[in-house]
């Protein structure tokens, strides 16, 4: 089975099995009879985690949210089953108890072609989505029972960097909403930058200022912004670093660049995920390639 870099974790409900355990989903990108979404306990206690289960048979279901009312995970998926259209799909699905298998609500549109991320806004009422091919985002109005609505939002982006293969368009590669709820940022691989979106309701509109670029070639991916809501981390796929942000207010100011990879390695590799640990003080940065996870200290005032 193939799996993306994409899992969710969500508490148990006092029917579980284990007790002090979490349920972990994974998205994947298995065929035939491996496809789906799959589950496994993780014990919190002493880190196991124990053999994935299937929980729903979807077609190629990706990254992964799980809503903040534990009831309700959202997926990007290849293929699904909205009205025709030149586009991906994004489809919702209800936590089922006391097993924490899914039941499919209904799918939709996600504005572009190829999404490859989904979060959820702050209020939990708005779906976010980037689509990686299409280089676009969009947002997603989540209805009071948990389905989807049609896009509400969508935003094109237009633009290339100098990597020769991964960077000849636009490649809007994650969407991430601020704590405030007021804006998103959005990591556009293709054109090394970092997109800024006011989020107002169910409608994106570009920022003041509305971009930061990045180092020519870098290939922003993935951001994590610190509990503070004072600091952006962004990893950078196609040159190896993670860069630290000042943010406030929509805008990001570059502070440190620092290397994901041991002095002397000299294969290929490309960064993958980002995220901080939920008492900020340390973050984490996946190398593909030198296999490896990147651990940072994170100093809480600069």
């Amino acid at each position: 089975m193939k799996t993306t870099s994409s899992c969710a974790a969500g508490p148990l409900a006092n029917t579980a099995p284990i007790p002090n355990s979490f349920r972990v989903y994974f998205g994947t990108q298995a065929e035939d009879d491996d496809r789906g979404i799959y589950m496994a306990l993780l014990d919190i206690q002493t880190g196991q985690l124990n053999e994935p289960v299937r929980v729903s048979d979807s077609v190629r279901p990706g990254f992964i949210a799980i809503h903040p009312d534990g009831q309700h995970l959202y997926a990007t998926e290849a293929t699904g089953r909205a009205p025709a259209a030149k586009s991906g799909f994004v489809s919702a699905y209800r936590i089922e108890e006391p097993t924490g298998t899914l039941k499919d609500l209904n799918t939709q549109a996600s504005g572009g072609a190829g999404p490859c991320y989904v979060s959820i806004s702050p209020n939990g009422k708005n779906l976010l989505v980037a689509n990686y091919r299409g280089g676009s985002c969009a947002v997603l109005p989540i209805q009071s029972d948990g389905t989807l609505g049609e896009a509400s939002s969508v935003q094109q982006h237009n633009g290339s960097g100098p990597h020769p293969t991964r960077q000849e368009a636009a490649h809007t590669h994650s969407i991430s909403c601020t704590p405030d709820g007021r804006f998103a940022l959005v990591a556009d691989l293709g054109m090394d930058q970092i997109l800024t979106y006011g989020l107002k309701a169910e409608t994106l509109t570009p920022g003041n200022p509305p971009l930061t670029r990045t180092a020519p070639g870098s290939g922003p991916r993935h951001l994590a912004i610190h509990p503070s809501g004072k600091f952006v981390y962004a990893s950078m796929e196609l040159n190896g670093t993670v860069v630290a942000y000042d943010y406030k207010e929509g805008t990001l100011t570059e502070i440190q660049t620092r290397p994901t990879l041991p002095d002397g390695f000299n294969g290929e590799n490309t960064t993958s995920e980002v995220c901080i640990t939920p008492d900020g003080r340390f973050l984490y940065v996946g190398n593909r390639g030198h296999e490896s996870l990147a651990i940072f200290a994170i100093d809480p005032e600069s």
